[in-house]
């Protein structure tokens, strides 16, 4: 039988169905997580640096493509660094649930990649 999680932090929205998906069952799985809304509290410059590396994505891979501002910003043709500067900057760019547990860091989307860390 798999060991649960001690403890796991969600970036979330509460605004995004996926988010919320995401945090149910983190909950659902026995583990009552801390809930960071992001858009209130983004993270830092190197907080941001560190999720993704923990990920092991790109900022282009963890870019909200969707989002009107990455049009706006160009950030379709834009390198890596340019991009990770208009999240830091903008975080509602930021793609969303990040789910961090001792078992490792994922993007959850689609919203059931998060059972690979619980």
């Amino acid at each position: 039988m798999a060991t649960m999680p001690k403890s796991a932090t969600i970036y979330h929205n509460p605004r995004c169905s996926t988010s919320r998906t995401v945090l149910e069952t983190i909950r659902d799985a026995g583990v009552e997580p801390t809930i960071i809304e992001y858009l209130k509290t983004p993270p830092t410059r190197d907080g941001l640096r560190k999720l993704l590396d923990d990920a092991g994505l790109q900022p282009s891979q963890a870019v909200r493509k969707r989002e009107s501002l990455y049009k706006e910003l160009g950030l379709a043709d834009a390198d890596e660094e340019t991009v990770f500067a208009a999240m830091v900057d903008n975080p509602i760019l930021i793609e969303r649930p990040i789910v961090v547990t001792d078992k490792g860091t994922r993007l959850a989307r689609p919203a059931a990649s998060v059972t690979e860390i619980l």
